[in-house]
């Protein structure tokens, strides 16, 4: 497994549409081949910022890397568009090494 993430800082004053689209967003990336699950998750940010983190859950490395080749450009872009100047986001690539069960 493949875990994808995604931190978004975004301008409070656009942050409710931002998290409407994100949504939308989210669900459209989700039925890609290869996607298993996303989770949309806050994260704190300084006065006038808002934060999420979005980890998306893929079957494999194979799957994220026809995700970053053939849609991510395009999806990428539509944010872009809507919200230009008002978010930042950091990407980075983590695979699963072992998944503990509780104790």
């Amino acid at each position: 497994m493949i875990l994808y993430e995604v931190r978004l800082d975004v301008d409070a004053d656009v942050a409710a549409d931002y998290r409407d689209w994100l949504g939308r967003h989210v669900r459209e990336i989700l039925a890609l081949p290869g996607f298993v699950r996303a989770e949309i998750l806050s994260e704190p940010r300084a006065a006038g910022r808002v934060g999420w983190c979005v980890h998306y859950w893929l079957r494999d490395r194979e799957a994220l890397d026809d995700y970053l080749r053939e849609h991510a450009p395009r999806l990428r872009a539509e944010g872009l568009a809507r919200f230009p100047g008002r978010f930042t986001g950091e990407r980075r690539i983590l695979a699963l090494d072992e998944r503990l069960p509780p104790a």
